[in-house]
C-alpha cells in the first residue's frame, strides 16, 4: 500500500519536486518562448510623454516618462543616463520610467539632445 502512493506521488510531481495539475505542450524549459515579445524602435521613432506626478506618492513629485518601444535593457541603460543628469533616483515601471523629482524641463533637453520626440503633458 504505501509503494502505490509514492508511485503516485512521483508520477504528478516535476523534477524540482513542484505539483501540476495540468500541463499542455510538454515541459516549461523553454519559457523565452513565452515572453511577450517587444519591437524595437528607433528613438525619432518613438514619441514620448513626459509628466509630473504626486499620485499615490506621499505627497512627493516624480517625473514620469512613458511611451517608451524598447527592451528592458535599453531601459535600464536609458534610465542610469537620466538619473546621472538629474542627480536623482528612480526605477522602470512597466514600460515607464520614473525619476525622483521634478525634472521635466531638464529632461525634455536631454531626451531631444538624444533624438527622442517627447512633448510634456498635463499641467
Amino acid at each position: 500500500m504505501a509503494s502505490s502512493k509514492s508511485k503516485r506521488q512521483s508520477s504528478n510531481s516535476t523534477a524540482d519536486g513542484n505539483r501540476f495539475v495540468y500541463q499542455e505542450f510538454g515541459e516549461n524549459s523553454n519559457s523565452a518562448a513565452f515572453e511577450r515579445g517587444v519591437q524595437e524602435l528607433s528613438p525619432h521613432q518613438q514619441n514620448l510623454r513626459i509628466q509630473a506626478s504626486r499620485k499615490g506618492r506621499k505627497g512627493k513629485t516624480v517625473t514620469v516618462i512613458s511611451g517608451f518601444q524598447a527592451q528592458p535593457e535599453t531601459l535600464t541603460k536609458l534610465l542610469k543616463q537620466l538619473k546621472t543628469q538629474c542627480g536623482s533616483g528612480g526605477t522602470v515601471k512597466d514600460d515607464t520610467l520614473e525619476i525622483q523629482g521634478e525634472h521635466a524641463q531638464k529632461l525634455l533637453q536631454v531626451l531631444i539632445q538624444m533624438g527622442y520626440k517627447v512633448k510634456i503633458s498635463g499641467g
